[in-house]
């Protein structure tokens, strides 16, 4: 009888162990149960690859990392981390035999769910959308990352650093420019013809008014934040800069172009380029985008 109590003793306390190893963990789908904070983490949209890495975690495995290097350049993706193939169409078979402990996802990859939790569990975070603000979506979905990580306290270190950080830039901006900031209008190119100019729910639209810029060509928000624009619309720019984001593959095409010359910014030659930064990032692309954009500012000012 007392054997018989004794190891019915033992199996409680090793069940309330394991219970009390569960976490619940919040994506933007709800609420959902972990046996534990995951060590090996999938992660398949560039932002929230970044968001794991702005953690100081390194994920087992990302999609398309040549395009994330080109494209979204910081923070640097580790030696180590496996391929996995397209955003879109990610190789689930080598996914697989990485063995994740969980699976982070984004829009790209939400109707892959069913055949994704097959694998492992699968949390989706909502980044990019018009029913909200992109910039506060990105920071929010961040802190529920970190928390999924064990990673609370240095995720709210590094966004109260940030805030500093972008302080420091403003202030940069406002001593540069006497005390008077341009009206700034941040496009990246589609073509010689046309351009993606950033609207009020963009990432650089809100580093911009971070900063204590305004925007030269207010546009309604959107999901994406962008808005698809030819160029000739660009000429309403008279007083202000046009600030366009990097990779560009035709800059002799455009420098060679009589509308392009003939725009107002180019003839008081209050444009610039700005090194490559992502657009739809995690949190820490709000400062990436500040930093990219501030130096090019600074590169324009009268001082």
């Amino acid at each position: 009888m007392f054997v018989a109590l004794t190891r019915i003793s033992l199996i409680f306390c090793l069940f309330t162990a394991a219970a009390k190893a569960d976490i619940m963990v919040e994506d933007s789908l709800g609420t959902h149960k972990l046996s534990a904070h995951p060590q090996r983490v999938a992660a398949l949209n560039w932002d929230v690859a970044e968001q794991v890495l702005e953690l100081g975690v390194t994920p087992i495995a990302m999609s398309d990392i040549g395009g994330y290097q080109e494209w979204v350049v910081q923070p640097e993706v580790p030696q180590g981390v496996v391929d996995i193939g397209t955003r879109t169409e990610p190789n689930l078979s080598l996914l697989a035999e990485l063995k994740p402990d969980v699976i982070l996802i984004a829009s790209p990859q939400k109707d892959l769910m069913a055949r994704l939790s097959a694998i492992a569990p699968v949390l989706f975070y909502q980044n990019y959308s018009a029913k909200h603000k992109n910039a506060e979506a990105v920071v929010e979905n961040y802190l529920r990352i970190a928390q999924l990580l064990n990673k609370t306290e240095f995720a709210q270190q590094r966004l109260a650093d940030t805030q500093q950080e972008l302080d420091t830039l403003s202030q940069q901006l406002l001593e540069a420019y006497g005390g008077e900031l341009p009206e700034v209008a941040a496009i990246r190119f589609a073509s010689t013809s046309s351009v993606y100019l950033y609207d009020e729910n963009s990432i650089p639209v809100h580093a911009l008014n971070r900063l204590g810029i305004r925007s030269a060509m207010p546009e309604r928000g959107s999901q994406w934040g962008v808005a698809k624009k030819r160029i000739t619309e660009l000429a309403q720019v008279e007083q202000g800069m046009v600030l366009y984001f990097e990779p560009f593959a035709h800059h002799q095409a455009l420098d060679n172009s009589r509308l392009w010359q003939a725009m107002p910014f180019v003839k008081n030659q209050r444009v610039s380029s700005v090194a490559a930064t992502w657009s739809y990032g995690g949190a820490m692309s709000v400062l990436y985008n500040a930093r990219a954009l501030t130096k090019s500012l600074l590169e324009l000012s009268p001082q």
